[in-house]
């Protein structure tokens, strides 16, 4: 089965673009492991299908995969590249437009210089909803991994993350301490493991390792639940620049119930056709 596909990144953080629209294929897990094999396939950090929408009031749906096959239900520097990709391959001519994902409805709006804006709605801060093993919410919790008691932030923008604040995010022990919070038991679907070095109140470095991935080169949502952590914490003010290692992303937040807004470059890397 050949599938056309577009390879974008969003400041290092890879994607497979494909559109289900104009090409009806369907895709099992054991194909976007295929497609995201960096040595025998196209290789990416995730693959996001376009699709038509299911809610009258969005004007496209798409689905997000990791490497590993599972679906995730966000992911903000995939959502800006979405936003270019389908205007490249002239699905719409739309500057604005509204998005609807696995668990919610976004919209994105395309800037100047290949720069998109992502309204990813406002943070989500119960235990429930995380989901985390918590009976209380609060703005740390404490947690056991690798041997080490930690304090965390933890939230869900569209998916969940834990957020440590680190003196350097050079220091050598965060893949091992990354990994263990990842998939640590007191988050019953996994997490996103951002480690957060404050620079000063308007910028932060941060290194991110995505469940179902590892580590990558930026995190769109990972960036923005740093920022927000690091506000209710009283480090950070409404406008942070976020320095990745693939890139800088720029965060707003006015705090309380207000939606997170992320602007950050795209880019595409090359198109071509995978058989299946």
């Amino acid at each position: 089965m050949p599938v056309k596909f577009t390879k974008m990144h969003g400041a290092g953080n890879d994607f497979v673009m494909i559109d289900t629209i104009s090409q009806r294929i369907k895709l099992r897990p054991r194909d976007i492991r295929s497609i995201a094999d960096r040595r025998r396939g196209v290789g990416c950090d995730q693959v996001l299908l376009v699709e038509p929408p299911g809610q009258p009031e969005a004007d496209f749906r798409y689905r997000i995969f990791n490497a590993d096959g599972s679906e995730a239900g966000q992911c903000g520097n995939g959502a800006r590249c979405f936003a270019r990709f389908v205007r490249h391959r002239r699905l719409t001519h739309l500057q604005k437009m509204v998005v609807e994902t696995g668990n919610s409805l976004m919209t994105l709006t395309l800037r100047d210089n290949h720069q998109v804006e992502v309204d990813m709605g406002p943070p989500v801060f119960a235990p429930r909803d995380i989901p985390l093993r918590r009976d209380q919410e609060a703005q740390e919790y404490d947690l056991l991994a690798a041997g080490e008691q930690l304090r965390v932030g933890a939230l869900s923008m569209g998916n969940p993350h834990a957020v440590l604040r680190v003196n350097s995010v050079n220091d050598g022990s965060l893949e091992r301490l990354g990994e263990a919070i990842r998939g640590h038991d007191d988050f019953p679907d996994g997490t996103n493991a951002g480690f957060m070095e404050v620079v000063d109140r308007q910028n932060v470095r941060l290194r991110v390792f995505e469940r179902g991935v590892g580590e990558t080169e930026a995190c769109g949502s990972g960036a923005c639940a740093a920022v927000v952590y690091g506000q209710r914490m009283g480090w950070l003010d409404e406008q942070v620049t976020v320095e990745l290692t693939g890139g800088k992303l720029t965060i707003q937040w006015q705090g309380a119930n207000s939606s997170v807004f992320m602007t950050g470059p795209t880019a595409i890397s090359f198109e071509g056709t995978i058989r299946l």
